[in-house]
Parts: C-alpha cells; sequence; structure tokens
C-alpha cells in the first residue's frame, strides 16, 4: 500500500494538472470500490472547481468550490494517471478507457485525470470540507511526520509507558500519520532502535533522536519519487526509485550497511508484516 512519500509524489504531481481547474465532466463507472462511492458523485463532481489539493497521512484531498472535498485513497493498487497535458510542444494523447479505470475526470482545459485501480482497495467519498476533519477517516488520525505538531517532546510522550514494540508504535496512524511498513524500518535502522523493543522501554533521548530521521528518510523517499514495489506508478506513470536506496527493506541477507557493523539483516515477522532489521547494530 502506498505510504506517505507515495502519495506525496501523487500529489504533487496531480496538482498542476487539477488545481484551479473545473471539472469538466465526472464519469463515474461502478458504484463502488473499497465501500461504495457517494451517491450522485458525478454530479457532484461535474461543474466544480478544484481551489486546493492536499494530503492527510495517506489520503489525498481534493477542496472543490461546491464546499466539498474529495477524498481518496489509492489502497493497494490504485493509480491517478494524467493524460491531454502538454510536454513542451507536445500534448500526450488519452489512452483508451481500460476496464479498470473506475473514475476519469475530464478538466476544463483538455487534461484527463483517471483513477484505476485493478484490485479495488482504493476509496473515494465526498463530505463537506468545514467537517472534514470530524470525517471517520480522518479523525484519529495523529500529526503529520513533516508538520510542525510532530516534535520530539510529542514522541516522546507519546510512547512513554507503552508496551506494544517500536515498529507497531510507530505504525499506528492515531500516533505518526502516514508511516508504513517501508519507511518505519528504514527509521528504525537509521536511529539503531530494534523494531521488537517495547516502545515505552527506549531511553527518552533515543525515542527524541528518531524524529529528525524519520523526517530525513521521508524527504528522501520524497525526493525519489516514493518507492515503486509492485503497483505504484507515479500520476505521470512513472516508477519511483527510493526502494534502490532500501538499506534494510527487503534486503534479507544482506550486509547491515552501517559503517563499521559486521551484521546481517534479518526478516522476522511482527503482525503478520515483514520486518527487516539489523540484530547486530538495532539495540
Amino acid at each position: 500500500m502506498p505510504e506517505l512519500p507515495e502519495v506525496e509524489t501523487v500529489r504533487r504531481g496531480l496538482a498542476p494538472v487539477m488545481e484551479g481547474q473545473v471539472i469538466a465532466h465526472a464519469d463515474v463507472r461502478r458504484p463502488d470500490l473499497r465501500w461504495p462511492l457517494p451517491a450522485d458523485m458525478a454530479a457532484r463532481l461535474t461543474g466544480a472547481r478544484i481551489d486546493r489539493l492536499g494530503r492527510r497521512s495517506k489520503y489525498l484531498l481534493a477542496d472543490l468550490s461546491t464546499g466539498e472535498t474529495l477524498i481518496v485513497h489509492l489502497g493497494m493498487s490504485g493509480r491517478m494517471l494524467v493524460s491531454g497535458v502538454r510536454l513542451g510542444t507536445f500534448v500526450q494523447d488519452h489512452p483508451p478507457v481500460q476496464a479498470h479505470d473506475h473514475v476519469v475526470l475530464e478538466m476544463g482545459d483538455g487534461a484527463r485525470v483517471t483513477f484505476n485501480d485493478a484490485r479495488r482497495f482504493g476509496a473515494m467519498d465526498l463530505v463537506a470540507t468545514a467537517a472534514l476533519d470530524a470525517h471517520w477517516l480522518l479523525r484519529d488520525i495523529g500529526p503529520e511526520p513533516l508538520g510542525n505538531a510532530f516534535h520530539e517532546d510529542y514522541l516522546v510522550a507519546r510512547l512513554k509507558g507503552r508496551r506494544m514494540p517500536a515498529k507497531a508504535a510507530l505504525l499506528d496512524q492515531r500516533i505518526v500519520a502516514g508511516l508504513g511498513n517501508i519507511y518505519v524500518c528504514e527509521a528504525l535502522h537509521r536511529a539503531g532502535i530494534d523494531p521488537r523493543r517495547q516502545a515505552g522501554r527506549i531511553a527518552a533521548r533515543r525515542v527524541a533522536g528518531l524524529v529528525p530521521v524519520i523526517r530525513a528518510v521521508l524527504g528522501e523517499a520524497i525526493a525519489a519519487g516514493g518507492s515503486s514495489l509492485r503497483d505504484y506508478r507515479q500520476s505521470d506513470g512513472a516508477l519511483g526509485y527510493f526502494q534502490h536506496g532500501f538499506r534494510v527493506y527487503g534486503r534479507e541477507g544482506g550486509p547491515c550497511p552501517t559503517p563499521g557493523c559486521a551484521g546481517t539483516v534479518r526478516r522476522t515477522v511482527q503482525s503478520a508484516r515483514s520486518t527487516f532489521h539489523c540484530p547486530r547494530c538495532q539495540r
């Protein structure tokens, strides 16, 4: 499932195409994705101007001139693909509509934005913008890891006394938004923290040190266009490249890249998810 860097990369790719543009026509080609789509979705989108394209955790948020916000979650295989935009002196033609193109937005300037989702684990909803923070998908999400509300004192306080493993704590969206399996494994390795260790037993100074590490990992991943492991693509169809810089994720049996460490990357399973770490330098 795309994590914060992948969703942020998609948002940045879509913003120049969608912000300030009117949805001339919305074609909603099925009644549901992971859950039923909102009633009269095509009619509510058609004619609306997209005033702002934002992100909250792993959700894309399109604020509309109608006073509603379109919430989009990419799920396991969802992609937002752009066509009909000018690239220098050339225009990228619209491809034929595919079987898994479930929502097609024709923009007023001729661009097309298509939501394609082969597995249909993605989701869309429309909600009054004024009530967005109270929406059931968003209301319990913690602070953004790249925002000012996520800081050393905050994380120390939230992990204090917690018996859950460090990895589980960072995956808890109520504690910090947008982190998933890949980037938690990478951040914990850089910080030298064992993902299996109880979060509440990690020294406060080490917990505080996680904050800049998490931000650095996310920043590097966004700059690389995210990580492409299976279905993820950027809005122009390109792959992300951060997977080539993984230190531990997916590198079971490889040498630990920490300078001076002679350890080997190990794979374990936590809550049915693969965890990659170095048992020698992560304590």
